[in-house]
């Protein structure tokens, strides 16, 4: 016993290690995207590449290895067992046999053209000029085509090594059994609600909103839900984004617009989801599985149900809505709680993915979907892409995407080497509906806590049920685990179908 206590131990200790040097390169991530000198992006680069190769080098470390093996071997840990040791052996033997597929040149070279290509990408997106993108995106795709390829196991398609990193046991298979019914159901939905004759006003919402005082109103609201600005803090980025950089630690952005007040507030409280996940995780057990995120799937369940199940409910701005009007008194002047709220969740075509509504978001999510596995496949050139997007697009949503802005270069993610992430998103629409459902079987009307400003149970419900097992279960594991239930679309469509069926009389 005691031999084996020993070899956990340095296991334990070097996959912390490994947790460390990577937290550094995430630091460097934030400053690149909140405060970075344009005039530093290229030594950013070669900074992130090299810490990139650093810890490549030490996570697929043959010692490792060895203590994984033998660990194995010693008949204490068992390949299915949920408790600490076997959980932690089996994830870190996940991680560590995908890892030592990659050569450390490409670990280092995709590090060094996604910094490169994140700022080229925020340039070329500014003047929406996709040409001058064009050959970051080409280089980046040719390198994840090299991973996949490296990556791949099975008779599936490449694209599906890419998925598997982010939502693990996903292939595109699962992913379109779910995707397929789900986008019936939302076209439907969505040509109801334009055949309703309701139009909610939105004028409102484009009122003056002074940045500061969105922020203050952001920050509090991101508190009252459970997110620690002790462990915490909040910027501005191009893209909104979370980033959980280790215990104490956890990161969040987004982006103002005066005269677009749901932007930056529901980019916070998407970002708060996040981050109330990474405060949620058991610091004990930093740097090893049970002390990680399940994957991006369970992740974005809960920013999507903080954003949406939460913060787009009536309920939600029933406690809210009176300090939002002391707020922005000029700008909310004569306008109803019922008139706010219809406002905040009117569905309609829109360009922009991060600023479309509840119906119509999983509809960008799978166009994208699509497009990922034809720039991996190689049926789609890169040069192609704006023409393709466009194209699909108007089929889509019956709008002509006027440039590349509003179009194939809204998003960071390609030009971050993020493909195969995508999907999550969606993915984590039907988690969350899945979740909240059996949340309130399990505390009462989760809604008649939200108008008394009462979160506290949701939050340590989702404490307690997701975050702090940490990785001792895989995403759909976790899912039967805390419901019973295998991913359905069901909940989702449910859950979109009443709602706006009462807003828009259906």
């Amino acid at each position: 016993m005691s031999d084996i206590n020993g070899l956990y131990q340095e296991l334990t200790e070097k996959l912390k290690q490994v947790s460390l040097l990577g937290s550094c390169a995430g630091v460097l991530g934030w400053d690149e995207q909140t405060c970075l000198p344009p005039g530093g992006v290229e030594h950013r680069a070669n900074q992130l590449s090299l810490l990139a190769g650093m810890v490549h080098e030490r996570a697929t470390s043959p010692r490792i290895g060895e203590l994984l093996s033998s660990l194995e071997k010693s008949g204490q840990i068992t390949p299915d067992g949920d408790d600490d040791r076997s959980a932690n052996v089996r994830e870190a033997r996940r991680s560590y046999d995908r890892s030592v597929k990659l050569p450390r040149r490409l670990v280092e070279e995709l590090s060094r053209v996604t910094s490169l290509g994140q700022q080229a990408w925020i340039e070329a997106r500014k003047k929406s000029n996709f040409a001058e993108f064009l050959p970051w995106l080409e280089q980046i795709v040719t390198l994840k085509r090299e991973q996949a390829t490296v990556l791949a196991t099975g008779d599936g398609p490449a694209y599906d090594a890419l998925l598997d990193e982010f939502e693990t046991g996903a292939t595109t298979a699962t992913v379109k059994a779910v995707f397929d019914p789900l986008r019936v159901e939302l076209v439907q939905l969505a040509a109801a609600i334009r055949d309703s004759g309701r139009t909610p006003r939105t004028d409102v919402l484009k009122r003056s909103y002074p940045v500061d005082l969105q922020k203050s109103f952001a920050i509090d609201a991101a508190k009252k839900i459970g997110f620690s600005f002790e462990d915490g803090r909040l910027d501005v980025a191009a893209h909104p984004f979370c980033s959980g950089m280790g215990p104490g630690d956890c990161r969040l952005t987004t982006r103002y617009d005066e005269h677009d007040f749901p932007q930056a507030f529901f980019g916070v409280m998407h970002e708060a989801g996040h981050g109330i996940y990474e405060q949620g995780l058991d610091r004990t057990a930093y740097g090893m599985p049970l002390g990680e995120t399940v994957s991006l799937g369970i992740h974005e369940s809960q920013s999507r149900m903080w954003e949406n199940f939460v913060g787009r409910s009536y309920a939600f701005w029933e406690h809210f809505y009176a300090p939002l009007q002391k707020t922005f008194p000029k700008a909310l002047k004569g306008v109803s709680i019922d008139e706010f709220y219809a406002a905040i969740n009117t569905v309609g075509s829109s360009f922009i993915r991060v600023e479309s509504d509840e119906v119509t978001y999983n509809l960008h999510i799978m166009l994208r979907f699509e497009m990922e596995q034809q720039l991996i496949s190689g049926k789609l050139k890169c040069k192609d892409v704006p023409e393709a997007w466009n194209t699909q697009f108007e089929n889509d949503f019956g709008l002509k995407v006027p440039n590349d802005s509003l179009g194939c270069m809204q998003d960071i993610h390609w030009s971050g080497g993020l493909i195969g992430y995508f999907p999550t998103y969606a993915l984590g629409n039907m988690y969350a509906a899945q979740f909240f459902v059996h949340a309130e079987k399990e505390l009462g009307d989760l809604n008649a806590m939200f108008c008394q400003g009462k979160f506290e149970p949701l939050k340590k419900w989702l404490n307690e049920k997701i975050h702090k097992p940490g990785k001792r279960y895989t995403p759909q594991e976790l899912l039967f685990h805390v419901t019973g239930e295998r991913l359905s679309p069901t909940p989702l469509i449910q859950h979109l179908t009443k709602k706006f069926s009462a807003l828009y009389g259906l």
